[in-house]
């Protein structure tokens, strides 16, 4: 009997398979070294090297996690606000950068037409920004949806057009020669090769919209988990402060970790380099 043979991809590494249970070295590595940190940490504010004032210590952040969760509930309605602002403002990113980086990466002129735009708005910073927004949206859920949106879409565009640019010629000469029509190149030859491309721009994109949330709460709002960060940090309430960077810092990686799982999925659509 002869073994079955796994799934190349295009560098002729094995297509690496979707496994949800098995952690993986990176993840294994990365909790190590916070069991490492931690007791580091908690001795040196123990033996006040570190003023608890200025940054707290592992025990009284999971004190406070504690009472705030599970006691008086009150980082609830924080997280629920930032979760909603979140989701609504980076679906947004994703479909608009993904619609317009397909775009302008298949039609030059209209790449030329919006790059100057572009390239403007994404080297201002947003907090510069934000008081235009609240003039034109007020303050409120819209406006903070607005900054995120701003945050994530830039880094999804230049990927998406990236991937579009990526098609090799070969393949796009191949449905020429066969008279394909631009519809049908677009969706044989140009989506496959940027599927890779929109996962990690979709990936990095969902970073920059993490930032949009504490943004935007920080400057205009009066719930959310930034709200929570900076009202805490005015009250000198490290350990609050410490326990709302913690959490940004865990949904980060989750959110980081869930989509470069299904990145590695759609690796073996990833054009070669030669």
């Amino acid at each position: 009997m002869t073994a079955q043979t796994q799934p190349l991809t295009s560098r002729g590494h094995p297509t690496p398979r979707f496994r949800l249970g098995r952690p993986s070295d990176r993840i294994l590595y990365g909790l190590i070294g916070f069991v490492i940190v931690l007791p580091l940490w908690e001795l040196v504010t123990a033996l006040g090297l570190i003023k608890r004032v200025t940054i707290s210590s592992p025990t009284a952040i999971l004190s406070v996690a504690w009472r705030d969760f599970f006691v008086t509930g009150y980082i609830w309605p924080h997280l629920s606000i930032s979760v909603q602002e979140y989701m609504v403002g980076f679906t947004l990113a994703a479909v608009t950068g993904i619609a317009l980086g397909l775009a302008l990466g298949m039609f030059r002129r209209l790449q030329y037409l919006l790059d100057p735009w572009l390239d403007a708005i994404y080297a201002t910073p947003t907090i510069a920004l934000v008081p235009l927004i609240i003039l034109v949206f007020g303050i409120g859920f819209t406006q903070k949806v607005v900054v995120i949106w701003l945050e994530a879409i830039f880094v999804i565009v230049v990927s998406v057009m990236s991937g579009v640019h990526a098609a090799e010629k070969k393949h796009i000469d191949t449905a020429l020669a066969f008279k394909a029509s631009k519809w049908l190149r677009f969706r044989t030859v140009v989506v496959p090769s940027s599927v890779p491309f929109v996962l990690t721009g979709m990936r990095l994109g969902a970073t920059r919209a993490l930032v949009g949330v504490v943004v935007a709460e920080f400057l205009a709002s009066n719930a959310g988990i930034g709200f929570y960060i900076n009202f805490s940090g005015t009250t000198l309430r490290t350990d609050r402060v410490m326990l709302g960077v913690i959490m940004l810092g865990i949904f980060g990686i989750a959110v980081g970790e869930i989509i470069r799982r299904i990145e590695r999925r759609y690796e073996r659509w990833r054009p070669a380099i030669r």
